[in-house]
This record gives C-alpha cells, structure tokens and sequence, in this order.
C-alpha cells in the first residue's frame, strides 16, 4: 500500500499542483490530507483540486481549518480575540471566499486517523500531535517533554505538521515523522511531503518559482505579495526558524499565524 501524506498547503495552489502531479506518477493508493489547508491565497482552487484527486483521499482538520471554520460560523475564538490584526486578516478573508458547502466539509474533517499501512504497520495521522493541534516540537524537542503525549499509542508511527520542517525521529518507541509543507515550506524552496512506498520516504518537488509567485500576486489575496516572497521565492532558513520555535517550545502551544510569525522572526536572526 502506497500512502502520500501531504500537509500544511495554505492555499497555495501551483505548489498544491506540482505534488499532485508527483502523487500520479507515483502510483499512491490513498492520499491523507493532514491539516492547513487553509488560510492561503487560492482556498477554493486547492479545495476543489483536492476534491477532484482520483484516488481515495482523507482529510484531517488543522488549527489554521478551524480558525477559518470558527469565522465562517461567526464565532470568535479565544484565538481571534487576542491575536493581532496582521494574523487575523488572512483566516477573515479565507472565510469570505468559500460558501457553506465549505464550511460543512471542512466540519466534516476529523483531527486524528489512523492507517494500517501494508508493509508498514499502523500509522497514527495529526495536524501537530495526538493530543491537539496547536503543540508545537521540533526534531531538537528533548523526549521526556514527548513521551506524555506518544507513550500510550499502539501504533508503530505518528506523521504530523504543523511546523513545516521535515523530520524523521523516535519517541520511546515510536517513529514520529514530520512531513513538512507543501505551500509554505522551511528551508529549501519547493513543496515537502511524505510517501509511504510502504517505507516511508521524505519528498521535495520542485516547481516554478517564478511563474506561481506570479500567480500568487495576481490573486486577491491581501497578503499576496508577503506571501509570494517569503513562502515560495525566499522561504524562512532551517536554523533561525528552529531557534524561534524552540524558544516558544516551553509554551508548547502556539496558535495559528503564530507560525509564520516565528518564521518572519526568524528571517531577523
């Protein structure tokens, strides 16, 4: 069985594009979708493409998902309340663009699965961790701050996101794979993910750069621009993301937007 893991997309459409074209070629046999695929430039576009992949696909719901859910039911979480205005913009105007079949898709999405994988064993799926989906660790995170939240999971690997850096490490027992992002990608430009061939194997496509940040500009986004630069010409670097998220890691829960703004922190470093 053949399993691509594709996470943290953020609408970004042309990379969304260029993965896929790899998931063909691949001959996958069922697609997990693991969370963000929302705020981003183009969110109906990367929800109707991934609606129409030909293979089976299953979705799980990330914390930017349901901060554009919670706006699309006009509610304000604690979240929304106290974030500043510069991370509120994006989750408001993705709302304003999809409709209330989004809205009970995405309602739909559940924050955990799990997959026997052939070959492989039983794969635990989630946005950040199994416990919710806001915590954030990296491959640097000491065990004994993970082991609360992996130690009593009967499965032989946990695949997460959330921080948009690509890791493979063990936590007690357990493998722990962090898949990366496909539409706002730490180090290298590009879109990362994870396939399960049944091993499991880090990916990086590449895709024209120039042409989607283009694309990325043309659209109505209000922070297109921003978007274009820092997440597909000139992504944030390894090192100084990982030391501001490991600054944030004794908070252990950082909010959607907050990512990106350890990322824009980071390019000061």
């Amino acid at each position: 069985m053949r399993v691509a893991a594709i996470y943290d997309i953020h609408g970004n459409l042309p990379a969304l594009e260029a993965v896929l074209q790899e998931i063909g070629r691949a001959d996958v046999d069922l697609v997990v979708v693991g969370g963000d695929v929302l705020p981003g430039p183009m969110p109906r576009e990367c929800l109707t493409r991934l609606l129409d992949i030909e293979q089976p696909v299953q979705f799980l719901l990330g914390n930017g998902d349901r901060e554009v859910l919670a706006q699309m039911a006009e509610t304000e979480t604690d979240w929304y309340r106290t974030a500043p205005e510069l991370w509120r913009v994006p989750v408001r105007w993705t709302a304003q663009q999809l409709d209330r079949e989004h809205e009970r898709l995405l309602a739909g999405w559940p924050g955990t699965i799990r997959i026997e994988v052939q070959g492989f064993g039983t794969v635990l799926f989630c946005h950040a961790t199994p416990r919710n989906d806001t915590d954030v660790f990296t491959r640097l995170t000491p065990e004994e701050y993970l082991l609360p939240m992996f130690k009593q999971l009967e499965v032989i690997a946990v695949v997460c996101g959330h921080t948009h850096m690509q890791f493979d490490r063990t936590v007690g027992r357990i493998r722990v794979l962090n898949a990366g992002s496909v539409g706002m990608p730490v180090g290298a430009p590009g879109a990362y993910w994870l396939l399960f061939s049944p091993s499991a194997e880090m990916q990086h496509t590449t895709y024209d750069l120039l042409k989607a940040a283009e694309r990325i500009r043309n659209t109505k986004y209000p922070q297109a621009q921003e978007f274009a630069m820092h997440n597909v010409l000139q992504p944030p670097d390894v090192q100084a993301t990982m030391k501001a998220l490991g600054r944030a890691e004794s908070n252990s829960v950082l909010k959607i937007a907050s990512i990106q703004n350890l990322k824009n922190s980071a390019k000061r470093l």
